[in-house]
């Protein structure tokens, strides 16, 4: 972790999300956006008003920026009376690193090991001046109002309120820091629930207490087929040990599946600083012809599995933005069938894999269901 603070217009992040929780936003109406920006002592003609949803995550994010999305068209069914719909202040470093590896092209993507330490030293700034956040998890490939999210992952934090949320959340070039109307989001959210295929992606960790009193998650939906889970999978490994390095979270994820009358474990997920995966596959079949290895050939692999014979078979996927997630989802997909799981609906998520305390997690992305 790099020795840095983040700021916004120079700002301290701390200062600024303090000032930000105590704002008065006027039911995020016109009038009440002009005095909240006021009230933070900016001045209207320096915030960017977005143009459409889309601009959220496809232009490149200016240090100092302030931003307000407006509600549009395809936002009208979740609001009430307001005409915003969030407030984002783009976050940048005091201390970047003495060789910088973060792209200046603008056209080019964001190193995820960066981005990854900015949103982890975000999180805990923020956590230190608000306490544990009342949510954390990933937006996967679709963002709040179906805007796009930055392809090395979307990992959020929420500090919610009964009328407003605090989030931080990865932004296109860097952190976010956003404030917004609690009710519009969750009423998005809520409409994903209809059970289509891939209907939501990523995944939502909320704990309990008062924070969360009124809550209401969506349903989730089922995978139908092999194609649906690869494609699952892909978007999952592909983001996962970044995501998790930011959030500052660690779970082993187990994956089970019926097979034969019973639902052994057929998998680990891991994505401790690196993403490991496990088979637990019997010997009648060669796992090695899909692409796993021994503890010999992914010797890091014994941080998370010390016996070296159980798990037999593994795979060292690498740390922030090395995963390559189509093969790793071929892999996955080809050793279950070839165990016998007859359907993707036969593989379920252990739930002691959803529970990274104090979080309960629902992995939404993968469309499978919980044991």
């Amino acid at each position: 972790m790099t020795d840095q603070h983040l700021t916004h217009a120079g700002e301290p992040l701390a200062e600024l999300a303090l000032r930000l929780r105590a704002a008065e936003t006027g039911d995020w109406t016109e009038d009440g956006a002009r005095a909240l920006i006021e009230g933070l002592g900016r001045r209207w003609d320096e915030v960017v008003v977005q143009a459409s949803a889309d601009d959220a995550g496809t232009r490149a994010a200016k240090a100092g920026d302030l931003r307000l999305r407006p509600v549009g068209p395809a936002e009208e069914r979740y609001v009430e009376k307001e005409t915003y719909l969030e407030l984002v202040a783009s976050l940048t470093a005091t201390a970047p690193p003495a060789d910088p590896v973060v792209p200046t092209d603008p056209a080019s993507e964001p190193d995820p090991v960066r981005q990854a330490e900015m949103f982890r030293t975000a999180k805990d700034e923020l956590a230190d001046a608000l306490g544990e956040p009342s949510a954390l998890g990933s937006y996967g490939s679709t963002g709040p109002y179906d805007a796009p999210t930055p392809a090395w992952g979307a990992p959020f934090l929420r500090w919610r309120g009964r009328r407003d949320t605090l989030e931080l959340r990865a932004g296109s070039r860097g952190p976010e820091l956003v404030l917004a109307p609690t009710a519009p989001a969750e009423n998005w959210l809520w409409s994903l629930g209809h059970g289509e295929e891939h209907a939501i992606s990523g995944y939502f960790g909320s704990r309990p207490g008062p924070a969360n009193a009124g809550l209401s998650l969506p349903g989730r939906w089922a995978v139908r087929s092999w194609e649906t889970l690869t494609d699952a999978l892909a978007a999952f490994f592909t983001t996962l040990p970044a995501e998790f390095a930011a959030l500052g979270i660690a779970r082993v994820i187990p994956v089970y599946g019926r097979v034969g009358g019973s639902a052994p474990i057929l998998f680990d997920i891991d994505a401790d600083r690196r993403l490991m995966l496990a088979s637990y596959a019997e010997r009648d079949i060669d796992p090695a012809s899909f692409g796993w290895g021994t503890v010999a050939e992914h010797p890091m692999s014994r941080d998370t599995w010390q016996d070296d014979h159980d798990p037999r078979w593994r795979f060292d996927a690498g740390g922030p933005g090395e995963p390559r997630g189509r093969a790793l989802a071929e892999m996955v997909v080809a050793t279950a069938r070839a165990e016998g799981v007859a359907s993707p609906h036969d593989l379920l998520i252990g739930g002691e894999g959803e529970d990274i305390r104090p979080y309960a997690v629902r992995f939404y992305g993968l469309g499978l269901a919980t044991v």
